[in-house]
């Protein structure tokens, strides 16, 4: 290859057959089971980032089932998000992801700089009762469940949510091992529908795991619990802050 057709070709690795194809990316019957639930406000200190603000000690622990997303496939993933403000508009950061496809993990960590890692995650319903379980290494790592569809919720609250902002920290080292990109990132979720909102009674139990450190943001109260169903696209990023500059 010449070196304009390396300039050309590449958007993605390996150089000739990258991973996943090019955004945007569409997500169909993409399901959300939401945990929100009060945490150690010095733990949750320790791990969000400045110039993101905590405002309350809560962490939202998310299953999400993804059938049909372009690009990606059919594919689960689960994770913490942590309710912040940045520049006095409140959103989310993604503190932890773990998922169990291969495409969405390199272009979720190349594109937008996701924390994602590899396990074994799994959303289901069981005749009443709607659970999120994740396993790494044969371990259960975390395990949630919900009464299913117990009480509607108001669309347009569900959609000031999810349409909220979304940080988090891409990290891109140098081949010294330095980082040669650390940057705040924003992104949204963009064409939403809302096809089902539901809330019920829900309980949460992370358990301690090495290299998924999810019980170190101990659950001291749930708050509440909370079904979506929707479709929606995955929205490129923005840096807004750039720790190296």
């Amino acid at each position: 290859m010449k070196i304009q057709e390396v300039i050309d070709t590449a958007f993605a690795m390996p150089l000739t057959s990258p991973s996943y194809p090019r955004p945007p990316y569409r997500f169909t019957n993409r399901e959300f089971f939401i945990i929100t639930y009060r945490t150690d406000p010095d733990a949750l200190r320790a791990v969000v980032p400045e110039p993101l603000e905590i405002d309350e000690p809560l962490v939202k622990y998310e299953f999400i089932r993804m059938p049909d997303s372009t690009g990606f496939g059919d594919y689960t993933e689960t994770g913490q998000v942590i309710p912040v403000s940045y520049e006095g508009v409140k959103g989310g950061y993604t503190h932890a992801m773990f998922l169990n496809d291969h495409a969405p993990i390199a272009g979720g960590r190349e594109l937008w700089g996701f924390p994602k890692k590899l396990a074994d995650p799994c959303l289901r319903s069981d005749r009443e009762v709607l659970i999120g379980t994740l396993d790494m290494h044969g371990v259960r790592v975390a395990t949630g469940s919900m009464g299913y569809k117990h009480e509607a919720l108001d669309h347009d609250e569900v959609m000031k949510s999810l349409t909220q902002p979304n940080f988090m920290v891409k990290i891109i080292p140098h081949v010294d091992g330095t980082p040669r990109i650390l940057e705040l990132v924003r992104y949204f979720l963009e064409d939403i529908t809302i096809k089902g909102a539901w809330t019920a009674p829900a309980a949460l139990e992370l358990f301690h795991h090495a290299p998924a450190p999810v019980a170190q943001l101990p659950v001291l109260e749930v708050i509440s619990g909370t079904h979506i169903l929707s479709d929606l696209t995955l929205g490129l990023g923005e840096v807004v802050h750039d720790y190296l500059a």
